[in-house]
């Protein structure tokens, strides 16, 4: 891989952690010393995408914001790589009047029209949203593509299948993403699929299936450009299964009692193995890392800057925004 894409991929999952790990820091503020879901600056759930930087950096690298992508109700990788503005994306996730939906939707219900970016908290909800999209793309003859992500749980969902066919039988320019962390919340994989890769699923719908191990993001990059690639020469659906990982709890607060991989899951950690091969391969020195941190912190900070500033909706405005 050339170096400036190795590097651009390094960027961008040290961003996505950055932010993580600033939005895990103002959730849990207020929520102690019993942890209260409903109290602090961000009340809800929260799930976060930590260890899966892999998928969204690969996947979007070869996108433009002209390309549209669904995303699950873990969202905020695959924002940030498809280059959804982070103050208003922070605003969102803080409920303030100056997020991507005015505080409404919150961090599982993010909507950006600019950058054709949606995400929601039901389950294989954004694979039929992307078949509308491909099929807006196709019948007006452009190049777009559309990209439609969910987990390895929601494979076994009626729309997933439902999806799959519709896009071979129109042959839409679209490329389904399966992120494939172990967990459907607390059921392991294995109690619940009866296949171990979801990737050969794609031949019963007679599109490529292509299953990417090791969370390797240079493996999803390559993938993808295939997938990518395919869709934009109107050759249509392709699948890619990557079997990623899911670093922290299925949402905040989750004690992850059912998970006895826990031990072992920071040697897998894919931030700290990528940089490890960077710079093994003379790509990435100790000013290169620091100036990706520091680079990724000032945004980041930024973001949750103008968050906190930003005001809450007043009461007044709760109709505001609604279809009736």
């Amino acid at each position: 891989m050339e170096p400036k894409i190795a590097l651009d991929l390094y960027r961008t999952m040290v961003l996505i952690r950055t932010f993580e790990e600033a939005i895990l820091r103002e959730y849990h503020a207020g929520k102690k010393p019993v942890f209260d879901i409903g109290a602090g600056q961000i009340p809800g759930e929260m799930h976060l995408s930590a260890g899966q930087e892999p998928v969204a950096a690969g996947v979007c690298a070869h996108l433009t914001t002209d390309d549209a992508v669904t995303a699950t109700h873990r969202p905020h990788h695959f924002a940030i790589a498809h280059g959804v503005d982070l103050r208003k994306m922070a605003a969102e996730i803080f409920g303030r009047v100056d997020g991507l939906g005015h505080g409404r939707g919150g961090h599982m219900h993010l909507f950006d029209p600019d950058t054709h970016f949606s995400c929601s908290g039901i389950i294989a909800e954004g694979y039929p949203p992307a078949l509308g999209q491909a099929l807006a793309f196709q019948r007006q003859g452009n190049a777009r593509i559309a990209v439609a992500v969910t987990g390895e749980g929601a494979a076994n969902q009626g729309a997933f299948h439902e999806s799959l066919n519709l896009a071979s039988l129109w042959k839409l320019p679209v490329v389904f993403v399966v992120e494939d962390n172990d967990w459907g919340i607390s059921v392991p994989r294995s109690a619940s699929t009866c296949v171990t890769s979801n990737a050969v699923r794609a031949a019963g719908y007679d599109m490529p299936g292509e299953r990417v191990e090791d969370n390797s993001v240079e493996a999803v990059h390559a993938a993808a450009e295939r997938a990518v690639a395919r869709a934009r020469a109107g050759e249509g659906p392709s699948l890619i299964e990557v079997h990623t990982l899911r670093l922290w709890g299925h949402f905040e607060g989750d004690a992850q009692g059912y998970r006895p991989d826990l031990e072992g899951v920071p040697g897998r950690d894919p931030l700290p193995t990528y940089e490890a091969e960077l710079r093994r391969a003379g790509v990435l020195d100790d000013a290169g890392a620091r100036e990706a941190a520091d680079a990724a912190a000032q945004r980041v900070e930024d973001a949750i800057a103008f968050a906190k500033q930003s005001a809450e909706p007043a009461p007044e405005t709760a109709r505001d925004y609604v279809f009736a």
